[in-house]
């Protein structure tokens, strides 16, 4: 009796859409090498999709065909092995609202419905590596944060313990939300990642008073 060598369906279903989801990453990121340090990085700071989905009692598949259907955000890495890696609370919000529900409820969080429903393309794109949780509070919290530190460097006052007490409050704030970047980021977001240009530098240009 011979054995088919060929893969099984359900095997070549996983195949396709892992195949389709890492093609939309790239075509959203660029296609860049992986260091060992990137995937130490990751490793430590994101979850993959295999322990998330088992984590919820999830068929891996079936969250990969959300995200291909724009109802969850793509991956924020792929490791140099090819595996997802998300956010750790990828479905926090989808778990409270219903996924269902999910993309009219975050649209309606900005004021604006245009901002929201750009903010939620973004949110898809799995893009928002610069908050350790992306939800449409840090995603305006943040803007909030990176808008009064660039309107204060515009105008710098460094002789001003006012002014300096304000801005390493607001740089604070941000090294809260934010996590450290990865030496990928430098290369998918073609230039310094948003942690080197708003805190790093700005405490490196205007350091506290001793």
């Amino acid at each position: 009796m011979s054995v088919s060598t060929e893969p099984s369906p359900t095997a070549r279903f996983h195949h396709d859409l892992r195949a389709a989801v890492a093609r939309r990453f790239r075509e959203i990121n660029g296609d860049h090498p992986m260091t060992p340090a990137d995937d130490r990085y990751v490793d430590f700071e994101y979850a993959s999709l295999e322990e998330l989905a088992a984590g919820h009692g999830l068929d891996p598949d079936a969250v990969r065909a959300d995200m291909l259907s724009y109802r969850l955000p793509l991956p924020s890495y792929l490791r140099s092995d090819g595996t997802e890696m998300f956010h750790r609370d990828l479905f926090g919000l989808a778990d409270q609202l219903g996924l269902d529900n999910l993309r009219s409820w975050f649209v309606r969080q900005f004021a604006d419905p245009v901002t929201g429903r750009e903010e939620w393309q973004a949110y898809l794109s799995g893009q928002y590596v610069c908050l350790h949780s992306v939800t449409p509070w840090t995603i305006q919290r943040k803007g909030e944060l990176v808008g009064a530190i660039q309107d204060a460097v515009a105008d710098p006052q460094p002789r001003s313990t006012a002014w300096l007490d304000q801005l390493h409050d607001w740089v604070d704030q941000l090294d809260v939300l934010a996590p450290a970047y990865t030496g990928y980021d430098v290369l998918r977001f073609g230039g310094p990642t948003g942690r080197q240009t708003n805190i790093d530098a700005i405490r490196a240009k205007f350091p506290r008073r001793r």
